[in-house]
């Protein structure tokens, strides 16, 4: 037996995540804490040990359309490497709901002010802020 972890396998049940966050919606999810996204194979740099996350927090009656929104900017490459929304297993707050965006880099000014005003444009109504180190 090889001490290699079977690679096959781990992304296998990868891309199954993926294509059930693909249909998921954010408010009917109870089974786990985040649906994810991530932008299509070399549209994005993957992270780096400095990756830096946006996060807004949104009413439960707006988490599915935003998270419509910001999941198909992600995949198209216009946000950063991946985003994600917290399900009901991980609420912010009762009828609230995070949703973060991640970026490969927190010293890169450019990409993050690229990000922000990429997030500002489609979600007007949102304060998004960096989180912290």
């Amino acid at each position: 037996m090889s001490d290699r972890p079977e690679l096959d396998l781990i992304n296998l049940v990868q891309r199954a995540r993926m294509a059930h966050d693909d249909q998921a919606k954010p408010s009917q999810i109870r089974g786990a804490y985040w649906l994810e996204a991530k932008a299509s194979p070399g549209l994005r740099p993957g992270p780096t040990r400095h990756a830096a996350e946006w996060r807004a927090t949104v009413d439960l009656a707006d988490v599915d359309a935003l998270w419509e929104t910001l999941r198909a900017a992600t995949q198209a490459g216009r946000l950063g490497y991946k985003a994600k929304v917290a399900t009901a297993a991980r609420e912010a707050a009762p009828g609230r709901r995070e949703l973060r965006v991640l970026v490969a880099d927190r010293h890169d000014a450019a990409e993050l002010a690229r990000v922000q005003a990429e997030l500002r444009a489609l979600t007007p109504d949102l304060r998004w802020e960096l989180l912290p180190d």
